[in-house]
């Protein structure tokens, strides 16, 4: 029996569950303190919907994201004078590797140089791995990842100094274990880098360039980017960008290294095109850390091959040593549109709501007198049958409360 009662109680519950609808009820209570708190929540709303979605956000605008590209140009001359070159002037072929790059340049400021290689039999580099005694210590026809030729098997002097396996490969081999201190281009900081820059806003089809319209071709000759008395001259010298990244060029050029080159285009089409322009920042992109010395700075190889009067084959190998500028273009434009003003007016006004959630929550269940602001927000009313002969006006007063507790 008692679990008959039981259940019938559950079932009256999920019944009355299944059939309850509520409808809001308008309750005015006049409270300084709730009053307060529901202005001071609509406020902040409010500041949130105009200050930083229409003002500072432009959520009235229609958006679209760039579209570049980047075209560069090197110009400049260094002179050395060394034992092993002689007097010698370096040009853009000469230190400018390759001649064009997507969206960067790289410029050699000190290298390793190893002349007049051929293929030939020689003594290996002297390391832990290629230093011998004996012929014993050499395995004829091995190769590692860092060898630079293969081994004959035999163990030959090196220099005069020390004794090291003998390789079949190009001859001499190159000597790398001491980067000259300063660079070898050190007047590299004084070269210049010219930065072509094309936008295009497809949404908009909007086109415009960083070489502006009231730049002139002798205007062009003369000028050098400055952030604050020239800052839309697109000829940047390579000096003031590295200090401009808070580096020191001198040293950034013996091990080389990357530099970021950013362009922002952010563009507000509602206003006048003119007022479109760019905005650049500098930044060094590889890790300089004193925890991290391991490979430091950025090298590679390249040889110019050439052939001998004898008709032999021969090459001179260059380690290059130099700062890579990665061209980095980011921007966005906005433009009037109906559609996202609608949206975001009609999300700023849904908002409100939060407001009196808000209200709700603190009168109903953290106040006071929260059981008598409950039993004057909610009415609870009980559904009955008209009889037959019965109509609602015939009814006590009372009675067509139906029920309210």
């Amino acid at each position: 029996m008692a679990g008959e009662g039981c259940c019938a109680g559950r079932c009256a519950g999920l019944a009355g569950f299944l059939f309850e609808y509520d409808t809001p009820r308008i309750v005015l209570i006049k409270s300084r303190k709730v009053g307060l708190m529901n202005r001071l929540v609509q406020l902040a709303i409010l500041a949130y919907v105009i200050g930083w979605v229409f003002v500072w956000e432009k959520g009235y605008q229609e958006t679209d994201s760039v579209v570049s590209s980047v075209t560069t140009k090197v110009k400049g001359l260094a002179v050395t004078n060394t034992s092993t070159l002689g007097l010698r002037v370096w040009d853009v072929a000469d230190y400018v590797i390759p001649p064009q790059g997507e969206n960067a340049v790289f410029v050699m400021t000190n290298l390793i140089i190893t002349l007049n290689q051929t293929q030939g039999l020689c003594a290996e580099f002297p390391d832990k791995t290629t230093k011998c005694s004996s012929d014993k210590d050499c395995s004829p026809g091995d190769i590692n990842t860092h060898s630079n030729g293969v081994q004959t098997g035999k163990c030959v002097w090196y220099e005069e100094k020390n004794k090291t396996c003998q390789i079949f490969g190009w001859c001499p081999v190159e000597n790398d274990e001491n980067v000259p201190k300063p660079a070898f281009l050190k007047g590299a900081e004084n070269f210049t880098l010219l930065v072509k820059n094309n936008i295009w806003y497809p949404k908009f089809n909007f086109t415009k360039r960083n070489i502006l319209p009231t730049i002139n071709q002798t205007y062009l000759k003369s000028c050098r980017y400055h952030p604050k008395t020239d800052p839309f001259c697109p000829i940047f010298r390579l000096g003031d960008m590295v200090v401009a990244a808070g580096q020191d060029f001198q040293e950034m050029a013996v091990e080389g290294g990357v530099m970021g080159l950013q362009i922002s285009w952010n563009c507000n089409l509602d206003k006048s095109a003119s007022r479109c322009v760019p905005k650049y920042s500098f930044r060094r992109i590889d890790n300089k850390d004193s925890s991290h010395t391991v490979s430091p700075g950025y090298n590679f190889r390249f040889a110019k091959y050439f052939q001998t009067a004898a008709g032999v084959e021969s090459r001179t190998l260059i380690k290059a040593y130099g700062i890579r500028f990665d061209i980095m273009v980011f921007g966005k434009a906005g433009k009037f549109d109906i559609i996202p003003t609608m949206i975001n007016i009609g999300s700023g006004l849904a908002l409100f709501g939060v407001a009196t959630v808000l209200c709700d929550i603190i009168v109903l269940y953290f106040m006071k007198k929260k059981y008598y602001y409950r039993e004057k927000k909610y009415k609870y009313v009980e559904d009955y049958e008209l009889g037959a002969n019965e109509s609602y006006g015939s009814r006590p007063e009372s009675q067509q409360c139906c029920g309210v507790r």
